[in-house]
């Protein structure tokens, strides 16, 4: 599969930018940055980003709006959550967390940045190959 063929959205390019927060190959094509960033991000099968914050003073955090494949959401010391096309995660700030693609299969996913005050990403450890392969 191509990964244009994966999202109803632009895929965009390759990820580079953020390419050492992730395992394996992502994309990225913003749909929008005035008022809410909107971003398409694409990950091929058995790509995830790193463990990740969301840090604001208030508001902020992400919502996931998923568009295509299957995939997976985790916060820390919690079970992981598979997704779907219709899923949609609410990830307030200041929870540690990570989101991709099951292993065998392509996923995609609007990132809507939640405003806030004060908001920055904080990027931490990668998933390990361990935890990720007890996903089925």
């Amino acid at each position: 599969m191509k990964p244009e063929e994966v999202s109803m959205f632009p895929v965009g390019g390759k990820n580079e930018a953020f390419s050492k927060y992730f395992t394996g190959q992502s994309y990225l094509s913003m749909l929008t940055t005035k008022g809410v960033a909107i971003g398409n991000v694409t990950f091929e099968p058995g790509c995830r980003n790193n463990w990740h914050i969301h840090h604001a003073k208030s508001g902020g955090g992400q919502i996931l709006l998923c568009t295509a494949g299957r995939g997976y959401y985790q916060e820390w010391g919690k079970e992981a959550r598979e997704l779907h096309p219709g899923d949609v995660v609410v990830i307030p700030a200041e929870v540690k967390h990570w989101h991709g693609a099951a292993s065998d299969s392509w996923f995609a996913h609007l990132a809507v940045e939640v405003p806030g005050e004060d908001t920055a990403n904080e990027w931490c450890e990668a998933v390990s190959d361990e935890e990720y392969s007890k996903l089925k």
